[in-house]
Order: C-alpha cells, then structure tokens, then sequence
C-alpha cells in the first residue's frame, strides 16, 4: 500500500477496487474492530479514493465511503436524537493551520479559542440517561442509528449507572481497552479456549458486542460530550462538567484536554500529547482540535459527515500489519531464552521493523500464532516492537506452526520451563562472555581494555567463569594469552583495580539482575547505601523503592540468592563494598494520574524523571541533556551525565516537557532544544553546566 502522501493516482478500475477495500475495511473496523489494514493503509485508501473523485466527480460511486459517517459502516436498530458524526482529519501541522484558516474565513473573525484533546482509539458510544439514571447505551453505527449494547455497560469504568444530578442527558464519548486492560483481557481469553483479541480497538469492538460470555471483560469510558447539556457551554467547560457528574474524562491523565489561546499554543499541545504518547496507558490515533466557543461552534456548523468546528490531527500509526516469517530463539546474558519475530519489513511511524519480541513460549501459545500468519505488530515512540496477533481469519492454510526449542539454543543443555520465560537451566553460565562484556560497559564498571574479543579469551583460557574471576587475574596469567604484552597487560590489570572501587550503582548494574538497569540501579543504591542492605531487603521492603512493584520486587529477591555466591566472592575482593548513608526519597515532579495503571514496561529510560538526591545546585531541578557534550563533559557517556545531574541534586529526563526546567544543549542539540526554546526553558551550553555543577564533577 503506497503511503498517504505520495499514493499513484487512480485508475477507474482502481478507483472501484479501493472503494470495495474501503467498505470493507470499514465495516471491519467500526463493527468487530478485525480490519487486515493498519490505520495508515486506511487512511492512504480513503486519501485515493477521495482524490479521484475530486477529478472525476461524475464517476461518484454510490457506496464511496466519502462523506460518510464512520466510512459508511454498517448502522443499528436505535435511532440517535442527534447525529453522531465522523471528523475530518489532517496529516500536517501545515494541513492544520490550511483548515484553520478555512474555518476562520467561514467564520469571518478570528476563533475565540481552541481546545485540545486526545483522540481515543476505541469506539464512540451514546450513553442515555433519564432522571440521572443509565437508560441505554449505542454505537454509532452510520451516525444516524447504532447498535443497542446496554448489556455491557456494566463492565465499562468511567460510565456511572446514576450520574451526581438527576438529570435526562446522553453522554458522548470513546469506550476502548486500556492497555492493563487489553493484557488482561487476552489473559482471560486465551484461559477459556477462545482466539486473542488481535489489537485493543478489535478488542473492545467485540466485548461491547458479546452477549453471555462465561468470563467478564472490563472496559472504559471517557467522555468527551452531551446532548441536552451544555450547549451553551465552552468545550473545555462542558468536559468539566461532565466530570462534576461523574463520568470519566481524559482530564485525570497527562495528556488532558488544554484550552488554548491561538493555534500556535494548540500545534504545541498537539506535539506535547504525541510525546506522551507512549506513556499513556491508553492508546490514541490523534490530537482533536475543537473551536472552544459555543458561538463559534454554532456559527461554523456542520455537514453531513463532520462538523467544521472540529478536526483530527492524526498521527502516524502505531499499529501495522505485516507477515511473520520466521520465530529466532536468542539466549540473554541471564541464560533468559527469548523468542524474536522476523518480519516482512514494515514502516511503522517512520522506522523500518523487522524484527519484534515474542515477550515468551507461552505468549506465543496465548496469540495463537504460526509461521506464515499476517499479523498485527505494534511500535509507541521507541519502544521494542512486539506481534500482539494474528489475522486469522485471513490464513490460506499454507501456514505452519512455530517450532518451539527442546534444549538450549546455545549450549545445547536442557531448558528450565517452569517459569513463563524459558532459561537454559546453566542461567548466567550459559552466557559468560555476554556477561561479561555488560559488566565491564562503560555504563557499568568501565574497564577499558576488556572488550568482546578479549572477554572471549579470558573465558576460553579457563581464566574466567564469573565476574567475580575478573579481579583474581594475575600478571603471568594475562602475559600467557594471545596478544597481550606487557603494556596492554598492565593496562587492563590498573583497569581493573580502578574498576575495584567504583559506587555501588554501578557494582550493582554490572551483575545484570533482571527487572533492573541503570536507572533502577541508581535508585535501589540510594535506597539502601550498601550491598549488605540490598542482600538482606525482602520482597516487601524492595518495593517500597520507587519503580519497583510486588512482582518486580519478587523477582529481585529471586535473583539476589541466585547471586549470593557470586557477591560473596565480589565482597572478598572488595567489589561493592562501599557504604554510604541511604538518601531519603525525593518526591518526583507532580504527574497527571491515569483513571488506570498504565501496563508495565521497560524502567530504562522512558522520559520520566529519575530517582535524585537531596541538595545540591540542581536541587528542585529537571534537567534534560542533549546532543553532544564537549569541555570537561565531552568524556561523559549520558549515563553518566544523568548521574552528575542527581549528584548535584537534580532530576534527569530524557524528553522536554513543561516540567523541564533546565536543558543542558550540546553541539546538534536539535528538536529538544527548539521545544526548550519554545516553553521559554533555561538553557545552558555544556561549558556553563560544568560550571554550575563543578563541585559534583566526576573526578580523573
């Protein structure tokens, strides 16, 4: 399918084949959510068909879904009081500003005022209430009848059955799975015999639907407007409003609805909720662009398919599908076996996927999936892209099953299946080398000198099975290898010794414990101030660090005894035997709450704020670095520059946002610095940070 932007023109017979695709498409997506296209395919088709009949208006097909609500998808039995209509959408900051502009000329005068929000990818329902109680709820359906669905309402938080005030009102808005929900939900599935829900739009399309089921699915509402309320209200007041009733609004999350002044303040609200979209534990296609005021919403009015007071600033998909082609089974330095898709290659929000995690065997099983399958692949911001499942109603039988390892795909030894995710039962003894190499990283313990090469000799010489091994090596025993003289001999060996005393974080980051990096590193370093704390920390006092939950703290603890060996040896060597007095924690920076929790991910380097400590000449601030570092900070890895900004007290971040109070910009600095910029954020170059911070700079 050619991208929306540079898609060949039409032919007449192409132009009724896309239009066949379009329907179909729609009524895919708007009745059980299972659409084969990504939203970018749909939205390339729509664009086509579109253009061809802008040349050719004559040639209109009566079942085009242009000007349709909901791409001309299949309707309901229940009449709505007002249609629900469809929006326009645009694909460009310029494209926004041209609709703008073409508002404001229908208008005559400028737009008082703009309202910016989210734009849910769930599906849009009709919520009736009589006297403050819920009558019935409805699909959209073609926007002028949609389908009764008051048999699940039930299961959809943020629809209250009886509203703060006994009003007769229909509330409008998006039921959709948030991503906690959507996890669950295929959980539950999968346990009861029944297919994987391919992606959360096609997931909640089908529980809203399903009738009698012998498992419960949860789902959530968000409102976003009424009929019969408010209409003589600001949009931004009406969703106040709303919540003063009692239904759920996407203004307890971080990405909540913002009124602005002009459209420059809108197209930077816009690029705000892109960046947070990632983090957000719902997903979104768009940004929706309102005309706040009532008069000029009034004013402008609407056509068949849309109003003109409103437009969707879509976004490039998260969501694509391609063919899995292949499972890869790859042993992790933790002995973790982990399957890894390959892909037909597919441009997922402008990056070129080939290959995405499997997460386990038994996630594998869950989705159902086989060699050969269409799938549905999901990527936000930049995070690893996963397979969530197969198109199976789109298999020719030509698929095969995906062929699951019966030893280590490495060592050959037998494979400990008792947790979800497989281990090759040698663990970490399956992957010294990779061990190896990640402890001595430049993040870690830095040993210059003992790099993959050299780590493979120590550990084929039988000089090395453990870190712990590193800090016995002995002059004679180096000499005796390939290629090291004397002077790279007592390189490594000083290397090493400097490696000896370095801070507990990076002695704990080196042993590679799961569930942690870095960033937790740090924090659990902070937490405890010693190895000895760490070691004796059960599960209950591990999660009261931040970041850390009752499963990850499980999991650490799990590891720590499997380790208790090795940190015996490290300890009389005196590795990670420093001590400092533990910090008490800092509150982070105030984050919007979500109605839900956000499903778990990856704790290294997501764009929140990181664990700090008190004091400092950072203190109270967020700081976020960019492009390279030069002067005094030029040998600084960003790792280690964040450990500087916490130092000095402050919080380091990875993205800028209106938290952001400082931004510390090296040379090529790029887009971070123009947002810093734009927010009025201080700036200092490399050169001036080090003077600020001078007393907290790494020393040698």
């Amino acid at each position: 399918m050619p991208s929306m932007n540079d898609a060949a023109p039409l032919t007449p017979a192409g132009y009724a084949d896309a239009v066949a695709a379009a329907v179909r498409a729609a009524a895919a997506y708007y009745t059980d959510g299972a659409t084969p296209l990504g939203d970018d395919e749909y939205d390339a088709l729509l664009r086509a068909v579109a253009a061809y009949e802008r040349e050719h208006p004559d040639e209109v097909l009566p079942d085009s879904p242009t000007g349709k609500v909901a791409g001309g998808a299949v309707g309901g039995d229940v009449p709505h009081s007002v249609p629900m209509l469809s929006l326009d959408n645009v694909f460009s900051a310029e494209e926004l500003v041209d609709w703008a502009a073409g508002l404001e000329r229908r208008l005559g005068r400028p737009v008082a005022a703009w309202c910016v929000e989210p734009k849910l990818d769930g599906l849009a329902v009709a919520a009736r209430y009589r006297a403050g109680r819920l009558h019935r709820l409805v699909t959209r359906g073609d926007g002028l009848a949609g389908e009764d669905i008051s048999h699940a309402a039930d299961a959809v938080l943020g629809l209250p059955a009886v509203l703060a005030e006994p009003v007769d009102v229909e509330l409008r808005g998006e039921v959709l799975l948030t991503r906690e929900q959507f996890e669950h939900a295929n959980e539950v599935r999968t346990a009861h015999g029944a297919v994987p829900f391919a992606n959360p739009r096609n997931g909640a399309a089908g529980t809203l639907r399903a009738k009698d089921r012998p498992y419960r699915v949860e789902l959530t509402f968000f409102g976003y407007g009424a009929v019969g309320l408010g209409e003589d209200l600001a949009h931004s007041a009406l969703l106040e409003r709303l919540a003063a009733l009692g239904a759920n609004t996407a203004a307890a999350t971080a990405a909540a609805p913002l009124r602005c002044a002009g459209l420059e303040e809108a197209q930077q609200r816009i690029e705000e909720i892109a960046a947070l979209r990632s983090g957000l534990p719902f997903g979104i296609d768009g940004v929706v662009v309102k005309a706040d005021s009532p008069q000029d919403r009034e004013d402008a009015g609407s056509g068949s398919r849309a109003p003109r007071w409103a437009v969707a600033r879509k976004l490039a998909a998260e969501h694509k599908v391609t063919r899995l082609l292949d499972v890869e089974w790859n042993v992790g330095r933790t002995g973790i076996i982990a399957p890894r898709a390959v892909l037909e290659p597919v441009v997922i929000d402008g990056v070129t996927v080939t290959y995405a995690t499997l997460h386990n065997p038994a996630d594998i099983t869950r989705r159902g999936l086989m060699i050969g399958d269409r799938v549905f692949v999901y990527r936000a911001g930049d995070v690893i892209p996963r397979v969530e499942a197969p198109l199976v109603e789109e298999r020719t039988g030509d698929e095969r099953p995906v062929v699951f390892p019966e030893v280590c795909p490495r060592c050959g030894d037998a494979i400990d299946r008792e947790e979800q995710r497989w281990r090759c039962v040698r663990g970490r003894n399956c992957q010294v080398v990779a061990s190896i190499g990640y402890a001595a990283g430049r993040d870690q313990l830095d040993i210059e000198g003992l790099g993959g090469t050299r780590a493979v000799q120590l550990v084929e010489a039988g000089l090395v099975a453990d870190l712990a091994d590193l800090f016995s090596l002995t002059r004679e025993q180096l000499l005796g290898l390939e290629r090291m003289g004397d002077t790279s001999t007592d390189n490594l060996l000083a290397a090493i010794e400097t490696a000896r005393s370095r801070p507990l974080n990076r002695v704990f980051c080196a042993l590679g414990v799961r569930g942690t990096g870095r960033t937790m590193s740090r924090r659990m370093a902070a937490h405890f101030g010693s190895m000895a704390a760490i070691r004796a920390a059960d599960a209950e006092t591990l999660a009261a660090v931040d970041g850390i939950g009752p499963e990850k703290a499980r999991v650490i603890v799990a590891e720590l005894a499997e380790l208790a060996p090795l940190l015996d040896r490290l300890a009389a060597r005196g590795v990670g035997t420093a001590v400092t007095a533990p910090q008490a924690p800092v509150a982070a920076a105030p984050v919007a709450a979500a109605p839900v929790a956000a499903a778990g991910g990856g704790e290294e380097e997501g764009g929140e704020e990181e664990g700090t400590s008190a004091g400092g000449p950072l203190t109270g601030e967020a700081v976020v670095v960019t492009g390279s570092m030069t002067g005094e900070l030029a040998a600084l890895s960003r790792n280690e520059m964040n450990e500087l900004v916490e130092r000095a007290g402050g919080k380091a971040s990875s993205s800028v946002s209106k938290r952001t109070t400082l931004l510390v910009a090296g040379e090529k600095a790029g887009s971070k610095r123009a947002k810093a910029e734009e927010l009025g954020i201080r700036i200092l170059s490399p050169d001036e940070f080090a003077v600020l911070v001078a007393g907290h700079l790494p020393r040698g």
